[in-house]
């Protein structure tokens, strides 16, 4: 019999190795709620880390034509009219125009880029991640970006990520529900409805095992099992990015099933509306206005400043790289950029019933009442006037319904990639996303219509709206 831990385990190095079921129609998944929610849960499910995401969204792109290309090779001039790069988590695509779409230096219209980011807020596991402690053995974990932390504990999670090998080759991996960060008993402190303080590095440690008489099996125990899983030999592995993931399936609820929950929405959400979006613009054959990109970055939840974060070069090179392709290099490259703009796609916040106060009085989201058009003076996000315009137009063309969000003034608020592109790049940028409540929790919640509407709204983006 398989163990269910074992059972997802995956150690393939190549995104699009595997090979692919027939894909659904993508027009029917862009506008059928049931459908696209159905992909959605289907990709948060193949997507427990940021590596895992990369890979899925490559495998689903290479099942509808798009070739993978090597960012460490020479680009051909045959360069593919649609291809995708993979750097570790982050994952770029691109639909290029015809030739009658471009003039002798490059093509006429600028480049329309969506961007998101596939990493959320988690637990990621040292070097020798095995402690024992009081009989129990322990993974030994730090926080990665801004978890809300008392909604980890008693869940069940997997462990997901990448193993590497001292050949430098990377080897997906992930279990089934392996571990639980356990919560005390309020018998034993009678305080802990009143003031729950987690320390994070005594608190937060996941239990796996219990150690024995004598300790466990050592401080690989974890790197162990992982390898064991992957097929690999422990000698051979040189180091690992492995993060917990909550095992737990995305669902739908509600009166009427119109509400859902799940891991990782921020920002799974935005990358498979960009991907669903993409799909349905490669399956209706129409030839793009000009260059369409998607780029969903890594390391967001952290600052982005990584080789795969959007404050690194992954989005500038692609640009260049692609201009050049298309006969834009120089001024005439810059003059495209200058043409150019991004929809900044992230999770957004809706109003809480019961903590309104820290929304703004007048503008209070909610769930199934369209995307977010987010705007902050202090350029957290990056939309201006010209960006407001840019999505009224893409939201009419695909009839979708878009809703305002700005922080409450005396509430600090968070950022997005939009403010980091707009800087390196100085394209015209939009920052919008679907409304969210419990972001950042082991479980957020969102609504069913809203991705929909977002997949729609950033297709007819790419359509010339």
């Amino acid at each position: 019999m398989t163990s269910p831990a074992a059972a997802p385990a995956s150690s393939s190095s190549s995104p699009s190795s595997q090979p692919s079921p027939p894909p659904p129609q993508a027009q029917e998944t862009l506008h059928a709620d049931e459908a696209y929610t159905a992909s959605l849960f289907d990709f948060v499910l193949a997507s427990p880390t940021s590596y895992h995401a990369a890979a899925e969204v490559a495998r689903r792109l290479a099942a509808r034509g798009f070739r993978h290309v090597e960012e460490a090779r020479p680009w051909p001039e045959d360069l593919p009219r649609r291809g995708y790069v993979v750097r570790d988590g982050a994952v770029a695509a691109w639909v290029l125009p015809g030739d009658s779409g471009r003039t002798g230096s490059g093509p006429q219209e600028g480049f329309r880029v969506v961007g998101a980011h596939t990493d959320s807020p988690a637990l990621r596991l040292k070097p020798s991640a095995a402690v024992s402690r009081h009989g129990w053995q322990l993974i030994n974990a730090e926080v990665y970006g801004g978890p809300l932390l008392p909604s980890l504990l008693d869940r069940e999670l997997g462990l997901a990520g990448r193993l590497t090998t001292r050949d430098g080759t990377s080897h997906l991996v992930r279990t089934g529900p392996v571990a639980r960060i356990a919560h005390v008993a309020p018998h034993l402190d009678r305080s802990v409805n009143e003031t729950l303080r987690l320390d994070r590095q005594t608190h937060l440690l996941p239990l796996w095992a219990l150690s024995g008489p004598d300790g466990g099996e050592g401080r690989d125990a974890v790197e162990e099992y992982l390898c064991e899983l992957a097929g690999l030999d422990r000698s051979q592995l040189a180091g690992h990015d492995i993060l917990t993931f909550p095992v737990q399936p995305p669902q739908r609820f509600g009166r009427e099933g119109e509400f859902l929950a799940s891991s990782r929405l921020d920002n799974l959400s935005s990358v498979h509306a960009g991907l669903a979006a993409l799909e349905a613009l490669a399956e209706s054959g129409t030839e793009p206005v000009g260059p369409v990109v998607l780029v969903a970055f890594d390391h967001e939840e952290v600052g982005s400043a990584s080789a795969s974060g959007a404050d690194g070069p992954l989005l500038a090179t692609l640009l260049e790289r692609l201009g050049r392709v298309m006969g834009a290099e120089g001024d005439a490259f810059h003059a495209l950029v200058a043409r150019s703009s991004c929809v900044s796609a992230d999770a957004g916040h809706a109003v809480h019933p019961a903590r309104a106060e820290l929304h703004d009085p007048v503008l209070q989201p909610l769930v199934n009442s369209g995307p977010l058009l987010k705007i902050n003076a202090q350029q957290r996000y990056a939309t201006g006037a010209q960006g407001s315009a840019l999505w009224e137009r893409a939201c009419a063309a695909a009839d979708v319904p878009h809703q305002v969000f700005v922080s409450h003034n005396a509430v600090p608020c968070g950022s997005t990639i939009g403010p980091i592109t707009a800087t390196r790049l100085g394209l015209l940028t939009v920052d919008v996303g679907v409304p969210l409540l419990s972001m950042h929790s082991a479980r957020e919640m969102g609504g069913v219509k809203d991705g929909p509407w977002l997949a729609r709204a950033l297709y007819s983006y790419w359509q010339g709206a």
